[in-house]
């Protein structure tokens, strides 16, 4: 078999082609692995502030636990609680549907006083709730002060009014319509008590070093929920706010430290003689419990 002259001229070209098209099949890839997808992009409304990092910035290590602060050998006791009757069971949890089934968002707050006492008790039985390795990652921010609160509400309604005119999207702010809600916050003034529901993405030790904090975000979510049981059984409303991209002023304002991230705010007190809520139906149970 004889080959010419321009042969290796041929198979240097073929090899230059196939470098090429692998090259770029390469870029192709790693452009898709980078590019999560459209939808991704498509979602303003997700607040860069509020990521639940549970893990410790680069160069944190593991001295064997003790850095982490937790005791090693904490005691464990006997738990005993009330065992009620079968008939007593159904009745308790009768009621406490009831109780709960009354709880509606309400933004028209009245500025009567609320006993701070209240605010305090209610407050204690959000700090029953459970949390990742018993971290407790979670600060109550409470503010009564008229001139503080206002400017909360001037920092909320500027941010507010960019998100509905640009980052929330047409289908939110339409979903919004029939809740008859906007950026104008009145209630942030009116209400006796605002409290601001911090989530604490890391702890401090005395030593300086970071502790972390397990599931901050679901934690500080399920102290809400009992937080917000609690103001329904004393009579008081409230609406859950989640003021999007207000974080990181709202923190600076309150004098937070950076490893506390805005969550949760909820104004609170009476409702107003001329409060109105949307007539709204819940789910019945067959469409939210699935039973196996």
């Amino acid at each position: 078999m004889t080959f010419s002259a321009l042969t290796p001229v041929f198979i240097a070209i073929i090899c230059v082609l196939i470098g090429v098209i692998l090259k770029g099949s390469k870029k192709g890839n790693k452009k898709l692995e980078s590019k999560p997808s459209q939808k991704a992009e498509l979602r303003p409304w997700v607040d860069e502030d509020l990521k639940d990092s549970t893990d410790l910035q680069g160069g944190e290590e593991d001295d064997g636990g003790e850095w982490q602060g937790f005791d090693d050998n904490i005691a464990h006791v006997p738990f005993m609680t009330e065992r009620y009757s079968e008939e007593d069971m159904v009745k308790r949890s009768k009621e406490f549907y009831a109780l709960l089934n009354k709880r509606r968002s309400v933004r028209f707050i009245s500025d009567e006083p609320v006993p701070r006492e209240v605010i305090d008790n209610v407050i204690k039985a959000a700090g029953t709730a459970p949390s990742g390795a018993h971290t407790e990652p979670w600060t109550f921010v409470v503010v009564q002060d008229p001139e503080i609160k206002h400017n909360i509400r001037k920092i909320i309604e500027e941010e507010e009014e960019i998100n509905y005119k640009k980052r929330m999207g047409d289908q939110w702010v339409h979903d919004l319509k029939r809740l008859r809600t906007n950026w104008i916050k009145e209630y942030l003034d009116t209400a006796p008590y605002l409290i601001l529901l911090f989530k604490q993405v890391y702890g401090m030790l005395p030593s300086g070093k970071k502790k972390t904090h397990y599931y901050n975000e679901i934690s500080v979510s399920i102290a809400c929920g009992i937080l917000l049981a609690a103001l329904q059984n004393v009579g008081l409303v409230t609406v859950t706010s989640t003021p999007l991209n207000c974080g990181p002023r709202l923190r600076v304002l309150l004098q937070r430290p950076v490893n506390e991230k805005l969550l949760l705010l909820l104004p609170v007190g009476y409702p107003s003689k001329d409060a109105t809520v949307p007539d709204l139906k819940r789910k019945p149970v067959d469409d939210i419990m699935v039973v196996i």
